[in-house]
């Protein structure tokens, strides 16, 4: 009989104390937000999350273009590159209709995703396909025929796993990377599923702009999937994936400014967003780092057992 799949996922210390900030902060940023522009916001990381998601395919339209296309106003720039924020902008608006566990909801998301750029938009792949450095090939993904049978079993792993959210929305992002079910929109897929796994835990992961993040540190996304793959062990992926929620937690918060005292002597604030004029900086580095760990299970992710 065979075991179910487990994919491997060694737990280091580091990232579970990495989860446990995350979740601290996640609470934090959810009381600001109570008492804050919410709505604004949510737009604002909308636009940032498509913006770095197609941004590392290649797209070159900016946030400002992203901005106009959302309030259906015209954009001069390449038509397909057109094509693929409309489709991003339906396929985030649809979270809330997809589970991820199923099978059917992450074809019908990359449908959505993909549909006027590719012929088999929401389809299993029919062909090989390989990861590509220049000219060489540094990395073939499973044969076609296999695809069905790979993302059942992953699917399978996500529906009945106990591994924290946030551990098994990285572990997801990068088992479907190495698998690549698709013949094209692999990478927005990851992203955006993950983005999925995340939202379910907390509604607040629909609009923290993860992707932007990931866009900024596209050479380490890249390399941490590499280096998961050479070792067998997604470990790595999952370790830059969480220090890149970690910051994109940061960047989504308002944060409190003090205004000169008025001339009653009561003090004032107000909270600034950081994509005003004068907002206060990015420092990502620094979210959490006063946060102590808080225990956390390290069940539901281990070595493959077949």
């Amino acid at each position: 009989m065979n075991l179910p799949y487990t994919p491997p996922c060694t737990l280091t210390p580091a990232i579970v104390a990495q989860v446990a900030r995350i979740a601290e902060a996640v609470g934090r940023l959810t009381a600001r937000l109570e008492a804050s522009e919410g709505l604004r916001l949510r737009r604002i990381n909308r636009i940032r999350t498509i913006h770095g998601s197609l941004a590392i395919e290649g797209n070159t339209l900016s946030e400002a273009q992203i901005t106009a296309i959302l309030d259906g106003k015209r954009v001069i720039a390449p038509p397909r590159e057109i094509q693929e924020v409309r489709n991003a902008l339906l396929a985030y608006e649809g979270l809330s209709q997809w589970r991820a566990e199923q099978a059917q909801d992450l074809l019908a998301a990359h449908r959505t995703l993909m549909q006027g750029l590719i012929d088999d938009a929401g389809m299993w792949r029919r062909g090989g396909v390989g990861v590509m450095a220049g000219a060489q090939v540094i990395q073939m993904a499973p044969p076609a025929n296999r695809v069905p049978l790979l993302m059942e079993q992953l699917l399978g792993w996500l529906a009945t796993s106990d591994a924290h959210p946030l551990i098994a929305g990285s572990v997801f992002h990068y088992e479907s990377e190495f698998i690549h079910p698709f013949s094209d929109g692999n990478g927005r897929m990851g992203r955006l599923w993950q983005t999925l796994i995340l939202s379910r835990w907390n509604p607040l992961f629909a609009d923290i702009p993860v992707e932007s993040l990931v866009h900024e540190h596209q050479a380490a996304y890249y390399a941490a999937l590499q280096t998961s793959t050479d070792q067998t062990d997604a470990a790595p992926f999952v370790a830059f994936m969480l220090g890149r929620i970690l910051e994109a937690i940061a960047l989504s918060a308002p944060q409190v400014a003090p205004q000169l005292t008025p001339p009653s002597g009561a003090p004032a604030v107000r909270l600034a967003w950081r994509d005003e004029p004068g907002g206060p900086a990015a420092n990502p580095g620094t979210a959490g780092s006063q946060i102590l760990p808080r225990a956390l299970s390290q069940t539901g992710v281990g070595r493959r057992t077949d």
